[in-house]
């Protein structure tokens, strides 16, 4: 049988600067993927959560914005490729992000990118098998006792560069510590502290964390600056 070509579902694509975890501050393009049902309280893109065959759109209509759209798009992973080179984006750092992007299998568009150039980051759960290429940066988000009811993944634990772990409260440091105690404490991982939502409360105790464990703290510079 020939071989299917992989069709992905996009909410949006487009370049800004990174404002998050290890890489903050580096110019990045960004690919949302439609599709998430971790069903995080404080998640501030619940319009990715659905993919609703009623809001499906073309192609043209996700490229080179940003939006709060719940509109997405079928494109390939030559299309995908395509699109950045037509576009005409200068940066050579690219962000899968979703919803949850591993929901999908990233392999063969992680490595297409890989092959043109392009560094290659994405951020996940951790609730889902990441099936990227070996030369992927990965960002582990975990999530824990969300709606959607998922556990953390040993495999991904394992397969994650950088754990960029959301905190408004004490519980929120114990719990890091237990998942970190399945990976040997997170030896040999960047491990980044995100308050959640500005909340002074929140900044002030990952700063704290962070100096006490020389850990980093990733303040969402993004939002500071009102950019996307």
């Amino acid at each position: 049988m020939p071989h299917q070509e992989l069709i992905y579902p996009i909410n949006e694509i487009f370049q800004s600067i990174q404002g998050e975890g290890y890489f903050t501050g580096q110019p990045a393009i960004f690919i949302r993927l439609q599709g998430c049902d971790v069903g995080c309280s404080w998640c501030d893109t619940r319009h990715t959560w659905v993919v609703d065959p009623a809001r499906e759109v073309v192609s043209a209509q996700i490229l080179d914005r940003s939006s709060n759209s719940d509109c997405w798009a079928s494109m390939t992973t030559e299309q995908l490729c395509k699109s950045l080179r037509d576009l005409g984006y200068t940066a050579r750092h690219v962000v899968l992000t979703g919803g949850e992007p591993c929901q999908y299998d990233l392999r063969p568009l992680s490595r297409a990118l890989l092959e043109q150039g392009y560094q290659v980051q994405i951020e996940t759960s951790g609730t889902t098998e990441i099936l990227a290429d070996a030369g992927c940066w990965v960002t582990l988000s975990p999530k824990i006792g969300m709606k959607g009811g998922y556990t953390i993944l040993d495999s991904a634990l394992l397969r994650a560069q950088e754990i960029k772990h959301p905190v408004a409260m004490e519980k929120h440091i114990h719990d890091l510590d237990h998942l970190l105690a399945r990976c040997q404490h997170g030896a040999g991982k960047v491990i980044c502290l995100q308050p959640i939502s500005q909340q002074r409360r929140a900044t002030e105790l990952a700063m704290r964390i962070c100096i006490e464990r020389n850990w980093r703290l990733s303040v969402q510079m993004h939002k500071y600056l009102n950019v996307d």
